[in-house]
């Protein structure tokens, strides 16, 4: 019988880790997937979860099952990192998920299971994975502008007017906390304020996806845009990731956060949340959520943590002031990637030109022009801007 199944197609991202895995060149260079390089090119174990892993190692008293939404020290830590004073904690329904990812799942399973005729209006363009998550929850999509047309910025009006004409009370927004992948443009603050009033207006809910807190301008201002929705919004959801800022991607920590009117409505909505996970993959693994509660519980811990947190982010920081530098001694303009944030760039490099890098220089980049900036160092950089300039004079 399963003779029958076809092919799948390879994943638009990690299939490219796969080729770039089996490239013989030695001068290779990988600006794909979504990790953070240090100046060798390798993803760190930050100090912080080492040491913390040290405490659990010496403390840990047993590995039996988690509660269905984790233990309360790591959600009750993780709604103090997004939320700060900014909202009362019992408001919030909140569980950890297996990464990112297994927030937004378990978010679209309970929207689906109660609110079926909902869509989710998603960026165009957005992160890869996002229209698959929520049609597999069996939720309908919608796309709103996102890109000018030069793919150097927001297409503000373009956002606004989607939204305002398409939209409907009821549907999900699915926005990017910050660092928006894959373009790494943000909404400026009075943006956000207009985007606020106007899903508040049209009675569209807003899901955040907060896969990059630390990787913009900070822990703190990277939750501007929660903040200023929820002055317009009793209810939202927030999706977390702790993969970047902690290092911890194969550890797959996450968190679903759903903002309720009131506490008394909490308790309901966990209990739905807690039935979204039940049924996949029952409780979440230990290990990951006993870091982050560990080193968001010792001071000493956090304030480690923060300062490497701010090490990562201005590595990136410099790598993308670097390339565009690169680029300009080459006489090309590509002072529009300043203003992006985290780690990734949109370079508006066409499909053509990434895959001649690929094939003739071995640099790998994703289709539409994105790149991981964190993955430029100081020795590669020089090679990557000479690579760039001739595939966009030559294809």
């Amino acid at each position: 019988m399963f003779e029958s199944i076809p092919l799948a197609p390879p994943d638009s991202i990690l299939g490219l880790m796969e080729v770039f895995d089996k490239d013989p060149r030695p001068e290779k260079i990988n600006l794909t997937v979504g990790v953070f390089k240090d100046e060798q090119g390798r993803t760190p174990i930050l100090e912080s979860v080492k040491l913390a892993e040290q405490k659990i190692l010496a403390t840990q008293k047993t590995k039996s099952y988690l509660p269905i939404e984790g233990g309360a020290d790591f959600t009750q830590a993780v709604v103090k990192l997004v939320f700060g004073d900014a909202i009362d904690e019992s408001r919030v329904a909140a569980a950890h998920t297996p990464g990112g990812t297994g927030a937004l799942r378990a978010s679209a399973d309970t929207i689906a299971r109660h609110f079926p005729h909902a869509r989710v209006w998603v960026s165009k363009p957005t992160w890869a994975n996002h229209v698959a998550v929520f049609e597999a929850a069996g939720l309908q999509t919608e796309a709103y502008a996102y890109l000018n047309a030069s793919k150097t910025g927001l297409d503000f009006e373009g956002m606004m007017s989607d939204l305002r004409q398409r939209g409907s009370a009821g549907d999900f927004v699915c926005l990017h906390a910050c660092c928006h992948n894959p373009t790494g443009i943000d909404p400026a603050p009075d943006q956000w304020e207009a985007i606020s009033a106007l899903l508040a207006e049209k009675k569209m809910i807003p899901l955040l996806d907060f896969a990059y807190q630390g990787f913009g301008d900070g822990l703190f201002e990277d939750a501007q845009a929660l903040r200023t929705l929820m002055k317009d919004h009793a209810e939202l959801i927030v999706c977390s990731s702790f993969s970047k800022n902690f290092g911890l991607y194969s550890e797959r920590v996450g968190a679903l956060l759903m903002v309720c009117k009131d506490a008394a409505t909490e308790p309901a909505v966990l209990s739905q949340i807690r039935t979204s996970i039940r049924c996949n993959y029952s409780n979440p693994p230990r290990h990951g959520e006993a870091i982050v509660a560990t080193i968001l519980g010792d001071p000493e811990l956090t304030a480690l943590w923060k300062n490497e947190v701010d090490a990562m982010r201005a590595r990136i920081s410099s790598m993308r002031h670097m390339f565009i530098e690169g680029m300009s001694r080459l006489g090309r303009d590509f002072s529009f990637l300043q203003s992006q944030k985290g780690m990734f760039s949109y370079t508006g490099l066409n499909p053509m030109q990434a895959d001649w890098l690929k094939s003739e220089r071995a640099i790998y980049i994703v289709g539409t022009g994105r790149i991981n900036v964190a993955g430029i160092t100081s020795t590669n950089v020089d090679r990557l801007c000479r690579a760039i300039d001739e595939a966009c004079g030559t294809v």
